[in-house]
């Protein structure tokens, strides 16, 4: 089996030049070049702006999902094709963004689009009873993946965090769990907690009570010491029911793992007698058909899914793994024995199902985990030049198709209590400078998340990643290395 990944990282080389990246101020663009881009986007793109602001009086920031809001404002994209977005002005922007990471074949791929619609032809979207598509898409999840003995398909990756951690708490009838600081899974009460940021605890969790996460621990990144030491103290208090990680490390790999740490979590697992949940919404079927855990070769109690599930389509979600675990939350009720509640009117609809078995069975045909591997790899090496070019500071790299490039550091600022105020100071400077170049590259025609993390796909050619070089190139030309003094 192919995955995405040529080479694994130097993870200890990464973390020594992210190190020395946030010994220095924040490195922003020029004054003058970023005024332009800014006017760049305000001339290119009135129609955008016009319908965002319209879009403020009916719904709250202007659009519906996170992954929309960039600054100066959000963009209305209006076409999806391949490597390529197409904004209401017609602007065409080269797409490294892919939907948050599911469509890995590229968007709106024919090999799914043609199928899906005659589907729709047939039976329309949904029809709340089984379809024959809810069992391929489970028996090809297990073919690829033997952990996944069995599949239950949810509505989104945080619906399927809150079953797994359910399971695992009915199935082990203890209650504490362990993630990761500062990975993200979700915007379940309990995993609002310690997100983007280690250590931050409660920092963004408004409007949701304490008493939520009060089974909720979490361990250093890339630390099996600081998980062993919760795992040990936990015992002291009942045991934990749960590890909940992302197996390239929190935020999509943004702080990477050492090649051998996720054997090491299985191990402290078995342990200590806690279940091995992986949260490969990003990484299933990107990495690899056999996920992160057919990379790693590490065997997990259960799997989270989300995104490329339903190939890019609505309710993309679900949660596989052993078979006992999984028939716990079995549809339908048998007296006197428990099941874990889990729901979901819209979970497993024709479309969904459909969309989802669909893109994978294109993902196998075409070796698509490993072309698009390879494009990440090309974009990575080009960044890392033009970093090494114009003596910047900054770090690039890549587990495959999901790359970084590291400008500001914005979420790998050390909380100090000591100093709260001077903390959420820099916090607040370095998001800023990250949302800056965010925009620059927008304004290049290139689309990013958060201006810090690119998804490669299939469809990006060899002469589709050097257009990207070219233009990231011009953005960092203007980084403003003599106004703060940031030589790498």
């Amino acid at each position: 089996m192919s995955y995405a990944i040529s080479e694994y990282p130097n993870v200890r080389e990464i973390y020594r030049r992210l190190d020395a990246l946030m010994r220095l101020p924040p490195v922003a663009l020029k004054r003058e070049a970023m005024r332009g881009y800014l006017e760049r986007l305000d001339a290119r793109c009135p129609k955008s702006k016009s319908m965002i602001a319209e879009a403020k009086r009916f719904i709250p920031g202007g659009v519906q999902h996170n992954l929309s809001f960039n600054y100066p404002f959000p963009l209305v994209f209006d076409r999806a094709e391949g490597p390529y977005l197409y904004d209401l002005d017609g602007n065409r922007y080269l797409d490294f963004l892919q939907a948050g990471g599911p469509t890995v074949l590229g968007s709106n791929p024919p090999a799914v689009l043609e199928p899906v619609i005659e589907l729709l032809r047939r039976c329309g979207p949904v029809t709340g009873l089984f379809h024959e598509f809810e069992l391929k898409i489970a028996r090809e999840i297990n073919r690829h993946m033997p952990a996944v003995e069995m599949f239950r398909m949810l509505g989104s990756g945080t619906e399927a965090v809150m079953a797994a951690v359910r399971v695992a708490r009915l199935a082990t009838e203890k209650s504490r769990i362990v993630k990761i600081g500062g990975a993200y899974h979700g915007w379940s009460d309990q995993l609002v907690y310690s997100l983007k940021i280690p250590r931050s605890g409660r920092f963004e969790a408004h409007g949701i009570p304490r008493a939520c996460v009060k089974y909720t621990h979490e361990a250093a990144p890339n630390d099996l010491d600081s998980l062993e030491r919760i795992l040990f103290w936990n015992r002291l208090r009942g045991g934990t029911a749960a590890v909940l990680i992302e197996p390239v490390g929190p935020e999509s790999g943004t702080r990477p793992v050492d090649r051998e740490y996720n054997a090491g979590v299985r191990r402290l697992c078995d342990r200590y007698g806690a279940l091995l949940i992986f949260d490969e919404v990003v990484t299933g079927f990107r990495l690899g058909l056999g996920g992160a855990q057919g990379y790693f070769n590490v065997r997990p109690d259960l799997t989270v899914f989300g995104k490329v599930i339903a190939g890019g389509y609505p309710a993309a979600g679900g949660v596989g793994g052993r078979r006992d675990l999984l028939l716990l939350m079995a549809a339908g009720l048998e007296s006197g024995k428990k099941r874990a509640y889990v729901g979901g009117t819209l979970a497993a609809n024709p479309l969904s199902a459909a969309a989802g078995y669909f893109a994978i069975q294109e993902i196998e045909r075409t070796d698509a985990c490993r072309a698009a591997g390879r494009a990440g790899d090309r974009l990575t090496q080009g960044l890392q030049t033009i970093i090494r070019k114009r003596g910047l500071p900054f770090v690039a790299y890549n587990q495959g198709s999901i790359c970084h490039l590291e400008t500001a550091g914005a979420m790998f600022i050390k909380l100090d209590y000591a100093r709260i105020l001077r903390v959420l100071k820099e916090i607040k400077a370095r998001k800023y400078c990250m949302e800056e170049y965010g925009a620059a590259y927008t304004a290049e025609g290139l689309i990013t998340l958060a201006g810090s993390r690119f998804y490669t796909s299939a469809a990006d050619t060899p002469e589709v990643i050097d257009d990207a070089l070219a233009r990231f190139d011009r953005v960092l030309a203007n980084a403003d290395i003599a106004a703060e003094g940031g030589k790498a």
